[in-house]
C-alpha cells in the first residue's frame, strides 16, 4: 500500500479570532476612554475656559433645573444624621451624611451659627420618610430638593444651591 498524501489541513482560524478580539478590545478602550473624557475630563475643561454662557450669568438655572453653581462657592459638611423612619414596624433607620454647596464663607459660617435650626430641620424632614419612600432614586433627589429648601428658609433666602448626598445608610 503505498501512503496517501494528506490533504492539507486548514487554518483554524485562531488568528482570525485573535485579530477580531483585540479589535473589539482595542473598540472598547477607544469608547471606555471617549466616555472618560465626556463625563470627566470636558467638563472641568469647559470650567477652565469658563463654561457656556447660560452658566456664566450667576442666578440663571441650569440644564437640571437648579441654579447655576457660583464661580466662589462653597461647600458646608452637615452632621450626620441618624433617625427613626416613619414606618409602621418602628424598626428601620437612616443614616445621613451631607455636604452642602453655598455661594459663600458668610453662608458657611451662617449654617454654623444656625446649627440647632439645621439639625431640627433635617431630622423632622427625615424622621417623616419611611423605607418606601427613601427607596427609589427619585426620591432621593427629591430629598435633596426638600431639605435645601428648608435649609434657604432658616437662612432667609435662596443661599443654598446645592445639596449633597455623601452617605446614606438605612436599615
Amino acid at each position: 500500500m503505498a501512503e496517501e498524501a494528506a490533504p492539507p489541513k486548514k487554518k483554524s482560524g485562531k488568528l482570525k479570532w485573535i485579530i477580531l478580539i483585540l479589535l473589539l478590545l482595542l473598540l472598547a478602550g477607544g469608547g471606555g476612554g471617549g466616555a472618560y473624557w465626556w463625563f470627566v475630563m470636558r467638563p472641568a475643561a469647559q470650567g477652565a475656559e469658563g463654561g457656556s454662557e447660560p452658566a456664566k450669568a450667576e442666578g440663571k438655572a441650569d440644564a437640571k433645573g437648579g441654579e447655576a453653581p457660583a464661580r466662589n462657592a462653597k461647600v458646608a459638611k452637615l452632621p450626620t444624621f441618624p433617625v427613626n423612619l416613619a414606618d409602621p414596624t418602628g424598626r428601620r433607620y437612616l443614616k445621613l451624611t451631607m455636604e452642602v454647596e453655598v455661594g459663600s464663607d458668610a453662608t458657611v459660617k451662617e449654617l454654623e451659627g444656625q446649627s440647632a435650626k439645621v439639625r431640627d430641620a433635617v431630622i423632622l424632614l427625615l424622621s417623616s420618610k419611611s423605607y418606601a419612600d427613601l427607596a427609589p432614586i427619585e426620591s432621593k433627589l427629591q430629598l435633596k430638593n426638600e431639605v435645601a429648601d428648608r435649609l434657604n428658609q432658616i437662612l432667609g433666602g435662596p443661599k443654598v444651591l446645592r445639596v449633597y448626598i455623601t452617605e446614606m445608610v438605612i436599615q
